[in-house]
């Protein structure tokens, strides 16, 4: 039988759900998964202090709500 996972929350509802892996391995997952979160924001923030005006308009950003989205912390969604 083979598994297909959708995306990330279907993941951890599938391994909350199967009883076979211990809790510390959930967790572990659940931290990973966190800390790829964080890494992205971070790398796209700092990627969004690059673009110039022109490709800001193509994203549908003014320079000052880029400006405000690349000063967040990553934690911050």
């Amino acid at each position: 039988m083979t598994l297909v996972i959708k995306s990330d929350l279907d993941a951890l509802v599938y391994l909350r759900e199967t009883k076979a892996l211990p809790i510390v391995s959930v967790w572990a997952v659940e931290f990973a998964v966190i800390v790829s979160k964080w890494t992205t924001r971070r790398r796209t923030r700092l990627a969004l202090r690059q673009l110039n005006a022109h490709q800001l308009r193509d994203v549908g950003l003014t320079p000052d709500q880029a400006l405000d989205e690349s000063a967040r912390v990553f934690w911050k969604a």
